[in-house]
């Protein structure tokens, strides 16, 4: 089913994006800023629930509500609105209405009363797609990528958001890839380039976006129902990538460090490499959520055939800066004629991860690094310790 988000707001439409697309694997969510792309969008892709803002720079969420009560009665209309006075709620009655949500509102408030509307408008059809179709299909609406986050220990955090900073969160966050990835998604939005630079680190994503939101965001993703993974192969295969993403992203940093750089964005590149696989996996225990089958093969295959471009994807979706993708992608593929130093870094890093250490190619890019000596000295610290 499709849902249409008509608000002008970046920050708050990626916050109800967030929302709405982790009620149900189903959902298909499609964002609009004005009137009218809300009346486009409404014409040409049938949704099966609206979630409208009130003010739109070309009118008002009333606007929208108006036009589409004059062909259906009976779509669901939700108005997210900062007007809670008695007369903006009986103008919105007026024109029927189905929800109304006054800003500011908490997350776990906003999942809550949609997931109650959704059970009454989702389709009963339990027909089950092919996973092929599935992942196609996935690729044209917004991603997501599972989570580890605990819900309780969010709202926990949220309840003293007043004493946290953003250095603490970052501290608190860092190996949490898809949040991470999120909240630069989230503060490299056109809105919040304020100096012209895009952000390359969580620390600095949450400083733009401050306390409240980064919780917020944290929250959404936490609630996401694709989050907790149903298939137990599929819940390991998650594991495995997570745990190689945050492999790359501490070899990196250590290089990084050694070689007197700034060792955040290349933890960062690192924690980002495997997001294309982990977004893959979600996709598939959707499909074994409803109703689907699949094999160790199945698993494979697909994650062979569709994690780069999941991948690719996600870092346009996600705006991060050029930089960070080239980083990220190196990981996995580095031409032998690219000598730039920041790639070798994260090639050789993705080869320690992996278990490579004595490839012919690490051995190679070590020494373009000036680094020749680096890990046999640091096999022999290691040795030493554990004797």
């Amino acid at each position: 089913m499709n849902v249409i988000i008509v608000e002008d707001d970046d920050l708050m439409a990626d916050l109800l994006e967030t929302v709405v697309a982790g009620l149900h694997p189903a959902l298909r969510v499609f964002k609009a800023f004005t009137v009218s792309e809300a009346l486009d969008l409404w014409r040409s892709r049938a949704p099966g629930l609206f979630v409208i803002d009130w003010s739109l720079p070309d009118g008002t969420g009333l606007d929208v509500l108006r036009k589409i009560r004059a062909a259906d009665k009976n779509m669901p209309v939700v108005m997210v609105t900062g007007r809670a006075d008695r007369d903006s709620i009986l103008k919105a009655a007026h024109y029927g209405i189905s929800g109304y949500i006054s800003k500011p509102f908490s997350v776990e408030m906003l999942h809550e009363r949609l997931s109650g509307m959704l059970k009454a408008v989702l389709p009963e059809d339990t027909s089950v797609e092919t996973l092929a179709d599935m992942l196609s299909r996935k690729l044209e609406s917004g991603l997501q990528v599972p989570t580890r986050m605990d819900v309780s220990g969010i709202l926990g955090l949220m309840e003293r958001a007043q004493d946290l900073s953003g250095g603490q969160l970052a501290e608190r966050w860092q190996k949490e890839a898809s949040l991470c990835a999120r909240l630069l998604e989230v503060a490299n939005r056109s809105s919040f380039r304020r100096t012209g630079e895009p952000v390359a680190t969580v620390r600095d994503a949450i400083s733009v976006m401050g306390v409240p939101m980064a919780l917020s965001q944290a929250l959404a993703l936490a609630l996401d129902t694709g989050s907790s993974f149903r298939s137990p192969a599929l819940a390991q295969s998650a594991r495995h990538h997570q745990a190689q993403a945050e492999a790359v992203g501490s070899e990196a940093q250590k290089l990084a460090l050694v070689l007197g750089k700034k060792a955040l964005e290349f933890q960062t590149a690192g924690l980002l490499s495997r997001m294309g696989e982990l977004a893959v996996l979600n996709v598939m225990d959707q499909f074994v959520q409803q109703g689907g089958e699949l094999t160790d093969g199945d698993i494979e295959n697909g994650l062979r055939e569709w994690a780069k471009q999941y991948g690719n994807t996600l870092k346009v979706q996600w705006r991060l800066p050029l930089a960070i993708r080239q980083m990220s992608g190196a990981v996995h593929y580095l031409a032998r004629e690219d000598v730039r130093q920041n790639l070798l870094i994260m090639r050789v890093a993705g080869l320690i991860a992996e278990g490579q250490a004595d490839n012919p190619e690490c051995s190679r890019l070590l020494r373009h690094l000036g680094l020749e000596d680096w890990l046999e000295s640091r096999k022999k610290t290691s040795d030493t310790g554990n004797g």
